[in-house]
């Protein structure tokens, strides 16, 4: 259990991409004081916390609602996070960082930056393929633990960002958005693979 719980964990930390987040972040609260960006952290974990388990717990109504297959599914969903992880590795700006003076919790910080397409594409494919709750219980945890982890990081922006600086910050980004990219070509191929085999 512990390992499929680390497994589990590694693979959602990729998928909300918590250093390309950060880089956002910061960009879009300039002018925020300390404390405030703090607050601002942790509401972001916790709007990612209650996305990501809502789509996960729900996913598989959708499958049957639509008649969609998890196959092909997992093709479009594998498709959708390819195209937004190139823009992550090839450094492109996802926001725009002028006339920012709404709360930027949900819309774009939860979604579609940390919680994005493909990330729901991979949630709502988790949940459809896990039918027993005891699998549900341990990918609830690890989604607790890497939305934790991602308001860890976004908490100690200033910290980062002394530390890393614009030019690290984009180094970074751009190392997990290759990563990214690993990770949808595995659910596409998955996807393929099990298409061509029924």
């Amino acid at each position: 259990m512990a390992s499929a719980l680390f497994s589990l964990y590694l693979k959602l930390l990729v998928l909300y991409s918590p250093f390309f987040v950060l880089s956002c972040f910061i960009g879009l609260s300039r002018g925020y004081t300390v404390k405030e960006r703090k607050r601002l952290a942790w509401k972001v974990a916790l709007g990612v916390l209650i996305a990501s388990v809502l789509l996960y717990l729900f996913g598989k109504h959708i499958f049957t609602l639509f008649g969609i297959t998890i196959d092909a599914f997992r093709i479009g969903a594998g498709s959708v996070l390819f195209i937004s992880a190139l823009g992550m590795a090839q450094g492109k700006s996802a926001v725009q960082t002028d006339n920012v003076q709404q709360d930027v919790t949900i819309v774009p910080l939860t979604i579609p930056l940390t919680v994005g397409p493909g990330t729901i594409g991979a949630l709502l494919l988790m949940g459809a393929s896990q039918p027993d709750w005891s699998d549900k219980a341990v990918a609830v945890l690890g989604i607790a633990l890497a939305s934790f982890t991602v308001g860890v990081v976004l908490y100690m922006s200033n910290q980062f960002e002394r530390l890393l600086g614009d030019q690290g910050l984009q180094i970074v980004s751009r190392l997990m958005g290759l990563f990214v990219c690993a990770l949808a070509a595995q659910i596409i191929f998955t996807g393929v693979k099990n298409y061509l085999i029924s």
